[in-house]
């Protein structure tokens, strides 16, 4: 069977450029319309935002019977299917494994990798959390999941989904094949995942649920992006990254206490960015008539900071402790 890249269709806009939403072309006035001010109007009165965030998957038959038993804890909860039937048990995961033809799915992955000349393994099924804070009903919860996913998915891949209550905030597992009926494949991407935040906040306002899914930069979350083993082998002591940024920390300290920190970069130049949106957006609003959100807006504005890059933080704590090892001059006493 041949095979074929699935991709998502979906909207690739800018996650800063928030005013862009509202653009009528060259010539024409920004306009927002009901839909993205009642996205600003969540946004800026801190509406609770929903997470979509893949959290692994499985390569092989073996990864995917321990991935279904690690979230259905052995057996203990519901496996809820796409064909609206339940499952559990000790044997639900390999009932799934065999609905599912994984194993000829991962026949033909093996095969299409040696015709590649063996890269890497690819992923049988993707696993995705659907979340929402503490005090979000998990029926609702569930009810808003189960919306998003036969929207998005239906017919198209087989999935499985399963409730999460033993935290503080509830979330659904849902665990997708990577493989679509019609022999293509399931490639998920960052633009993929701000859509499916919508598509999720949308489905929980409808089951009476208080849900946004704004862009982090947007609410003012900014962190100097850390990728995944540099930041797991820092959290071990173990990472080359953080050593030399903090012997490069030292030595600048060493040799100018005075020395200015770095200037703008990426975070800075992202803040800014954010700000000036934000700026347009509360005049763009007064423009349209919606002085009272625009006011809110600005506020809203003003509580939006500026972080500080690890590289600066590293070069101010290193300065701060070179200083604190000072001498002090000797008291004189009469």
């Amino acid at each position: 069977m041949a095979r074929k890249a699935f991709r998502i269709a979906g909207q690739r806009d800018p996650a800063l450029d928030l005013v862009s939403y509202g653009r009528r072309g060259v010539g024409h006035p920004i306009q927002f319309s009901q839909e993205q001010i009642a996205q600003i109007a969540r946004t800026v009165r801190r509406t609770p935002e929903v997470m979509v965030k893949v959290s692994g998957g499985a390569k092989t038959i073996r990864g995917v019977l321990a991935h279904f038993q690690y979230i259905d804890r052995h057996g203990e909860l519901e496996i809820e299917l796409d064909y609206g039937e339940r499952a559990r048990g000790a044997d639900a995961a390999a009932k799934i494994v065999q609905d599912w033809d994984l194993d000829l799915d991962a026949m033909l992955d093996s095969l299409a990798r040696r015709e590649r000349g063996g890269r890497a393994q690819t992923k049988l099924v993707h696993d995705l959390i659907l979340s929402m804070p503490t005090g979000t009903p998990p029926t609702k919860l569930l009810a808003a999941s189960r919306d998003f996913v036969r929207e998005e998915f239906a017919v198209k891949h087989r999935y499985a989904m399963v409730l999460h209550t033993d935290q503080a905030h509830p979330h659904v597992h849902l665990v997708i094949s990577a493989h679509d009926i019609d022999g293509g494949r399931l490639n998920i991407r960052k633009a993929d995942l701000r859509r499916w935040r919508g598509q999720f906040a949308r489905h929980l306002r409808e089951h009476g649920v208080e849900a946004n899914a704004t862009p982090a930069q947007m609410r003012g979350r900014l962190s100097d992006y850390q990728r995944d083993a540099v930041y797991r082998t820092a959290r071990r002591g173990e990472s080359r990254v953080e050593l030399v940024r903090e012997m490069c920390a030292l030595e600048a300290a060493k040799s100018a206490t005075s020395r200015p920190l770095s200037g703008p970069g990426r975070i800075e130049q992202t803040a800014e960015a954010v700000q000036k949106d934000w700026l347009t957006t509360a005049l763009t609003l007064e423009g349209q008539g919606f002085d009272d959100l625009a006011a809110e807006v600005d506020r809203f504005l003003q509580t939006l900071k500026i972080p500080e890059s690890r590289k600066d933080e590293v070069m101010r704590v290193a300065t701060r402790e070179r200083t604190d090892r000072r001498p002090k001059p000797p008291e004189i006493t009469r």
